[in-house]
C-alpha cells in the first residue's frame, strides 16, 4: 500500500517545481561574452529601481550541471532580485559532457575541467563586465548566490585560494566578496554521491569513475575546501528530497571542524524549488540573507 506521507510529499515537489518553472523567462538587459564559447556568457540585470552603486549578486543556476538546464530558469529570480534594488550577473557555463551519450538518468553531469574553467574565467572577469555594461553596479559589494549545483559552484568559487597549490584555478588571495550565499547546495560531493543525490550527478562531474573522483575531489569538493574566511549562508528547506537537508548539515559540520562558523537557515516545510521561486516566501527569505550581507 503506497505510504500516504510519501504521496504527499512528491505531490508537494511536483507543485513546487511547477510554481518555479511558470514563470515567462526575464529578458536581460544586457548580454555580455567572458570566452569564444557560446556558453561563456553573463545576462546582466540592473537594479529596477534606478539606483547607483547597487551591489552586485553573481548567480549561479543549478540543474545538476548538466545540459538541458540553462540559466534561462533562473532567469525570473535575478528579475526578482533587480527589483529589490541589486544588479545581477546570471552566468552561465558549459554542462553536460562533449560526447553525444547519455547515463542512466540522462545527461551526463558536468564537464571536467570546463565547468570549472568557465565559472572561474566568468568570475575573473566580472568587474571589467560590469564597469561597461552595469555601471549602476558596485562590484565592491558583491555576493555570490547559485542554487543546487550552481550552489556548489558559488561555494567553489569562494574557496579558490585554499585550493591545491598545483590547481590551475587557484588564487593567491581570498576573492573581493561579501560573502556568499548557497541555496539548497550540493555542498558536499561525497555525501551527495553516497545519496545518490541528482542521479549520481556528483560522481559524472569528477569524471564518472571512481579513481576520478577521488583523486578529483580536492579540487572541486567543497567541503574539503575550508575554512575559506569568506561569510557563507547556505539557505535550505527542511522537506527538500533533490538534495538532502543531511548534505548542508555535513558541510556545516565540515566548517565547524576547520574552526570555521556557517550560518543555515533551515526553513519549514519547504522543499528545493521555492528558494528561487518568486512567488514563494522563501524567496524573499533568500533576498533577505543577500541583503543581509551585501549592504
Amino acid at each position: 500500500m503506497p505510504d500516504p506521507d510519501e504521496a504527499a510529499a512528491a505531490a508537494r515537489d511536483e507543485a513546487e517545481e511547477a510554481s518555479a518553472f511558470s514563470h515567462p523567462a526575464a529578458p536581460p538587459d544586457v548580454t555580455a561574452a567572458y570566452g569564444d564559447h557560446p556558453d561563456q556568457i553573463v545576462d546582466f540585470y540592473a537594479p529596477r529601481d534606478g539606483s547607483t552603486a547597487a551591489p552586485l549578486v553573481v548567480a549561479l543556476h543549478g540543474g545538476a550541471w548538466r545540459a538541458p538546464y540553462d540559466r534561462v530558469h533562473l532567469s525570473p529570480f535575478c528579475d526578482f532580485l533587480a527589483r529589490r534594488g541589486f544588479a545581477v550577473a546570471n552566468v552561465e557555463y558549459r554542462r553536460g559532457s562533449s560526447l553525444p551519450h547519455q547515463g542512466a538518468d540522462g545527461p551526463v553531469a558536468g564537464r571536467w575541467p570546463e565547468t570549472f574553467d568557465d565559472v572561474a574565467a566568468a568570475f575573473d572577469a566580472l568587474p571589467a563586465l560590469v564597469a561597461e555594461h552595469v555601471p549602476t553596479a558596485d562590484a565592491r559589494r558583491t555576493v555570490l548566490t547559485g542554487h543546487s549545483a550552481g550552489g556548489q559552484l558559488a561555494l567553489w568559487l569562494a574557496a579558490r585560494h585554499v585550493l591545491p597549490a598545483d590547481a590551475s584555478w587557484r588564487t593567491p588571495a581570498p576573492p573581493a566578496l561579501r560573502g556568499v550565499v548557497a541555496l539548497a547546495p550540493i555542498a558536499d560531493l561525497a555525501l551527495a554521491e553516497e545519496l545518490g543525490v541528482c542521479g549520481g550527478a556528483s560522481g559524472q562531474l569528477l569524471g564518472g569513475e571512481r579513481e576520478l573522483f577521488d583523486r578529483r575531489r580536492p579540487y572541486a569538493d567543497p567541503a574539503a575546501l575550508l575554512p575559506t574566511g569568506i561569510a557563507t549562508t547556505l539557505v535550505q528547506g527542511r522537506a527538500d528530497t533533490t538534495v538532502p537537508v543531511a548534505v548542508a548539515e555535513a558541510y556545516a559540520d565540515a566548517a565547524a571542524k576547520a574552526g570555521e562558523v556557517v550560518g543555515v537557515t533551515f526553513l519549514e516545510e519547504v522543499g528545493h524549488f521555492p528558494l528561487i521561486d518568486p512567488a514563494a516566501d522563501a524567496c524573499a527569505v533568500v533576498a533577505e540573507e543577500i541583503a543581509q550581507l551585501a549592504w
